[in-house]
């Protein structure tokens, strides 16, 4: 299935990156032989250069650069935090309507150097449903919007189960019984994590503001949730 192009023009072109697509090859996944930089240079007949990561399990909106003069710049904004970025987010429990998680994480691989790290977030819908999970009598779920501050490796995920707030359906930093949860009742087997919204400056000097919908199945699982 073709990647959807939510913008391009000669300098940029912008995916709707789907979950469980791998951004470009990776020695954690030598057996997968699909990757969104191969598609998407099989798909516009160019070659490609990935502006920023975005986790595997994660959906949403991938900056690539089709020449290296614009990588430079778009790469740089991004490792700078001069990219204004936001997310949503389904996770367990009912956080406070608003905060900032300052709090800082090791890097996941070597040297494994402890980082600074800020996560704002703004919940905007709580759900309870009559369905028990774990030691609970009920299910309470929330829709969180996330905007990080800074961009270390899983920084949302890891934050958010930090909170103890993990988001649905992550595998590595959640909660098994929510995510068996989640697959029996939103019918839905994928990370709650959608990058949404990106701001940024295009190598003309233009302001870009890039927005991206809900994908169906994050929006099943939503309505199923009562969110």
């Amino acid at each position: 299935m073709p990647l959807n192009l939510i913008y391009q023009d000669t300098d940029l072109v912008i995916i709707d990156k789907p979950s469980g697509l791998l951004v470009h090859r990776s020695k954690l996944d030598a057996q997968n032989t699909e990757f969104a930089v191969q598609q998407l240079r099989d798909q516009i007949g160019q070659e490609v250069f990935p502006c920023h990561r975005l986790d595997r399990p994660t959906s949403g909106l991938l900056v690539f650069a089709l020449n290296r003069a614009t990588l430079r710049t778009v790469a740089q904004q991004f490792a700078e935090g001069r990219v204004w970025k936001s997310y949503l987010a389904i996770v367990r429990g009912w956080p406070n309507a608003d905060g900032i998680i300052d709090y800082p994480l090791r890097q996941e691989e070597p040297p494994h150097k402890i980082q600074e790290a800020q996560t704002h977030y703004t919940t905007l819908k709580c759900s309870e449903l009559p369905v028990p999970v774990g030691r609970y009598a009920t299910a309470r779920v929330a829709l969180l919007e996330l905007q990080p501050q800074s961009g270390r490796t899983h920084q949302l995920r890891r934050h958010l189960a930090h909170i103890r707030h993990p988001i649905l359906g992550d595998t590595r930093h959640g909660d098994g019984a929510q995510n068996r949860f989640m697959r029996e009742t939103a019918k839905c087997n994928r990370l709650l994590l959608r990058a949404t919204q990106l701001r940024f400056t295009l190598p003309n000097g233009v302001e870009q503001h890039i927005e991206a919908p809900l994908e169906e199945d994050f929006e099943e699982a939503r309505n199923r949730l009562r969110l």
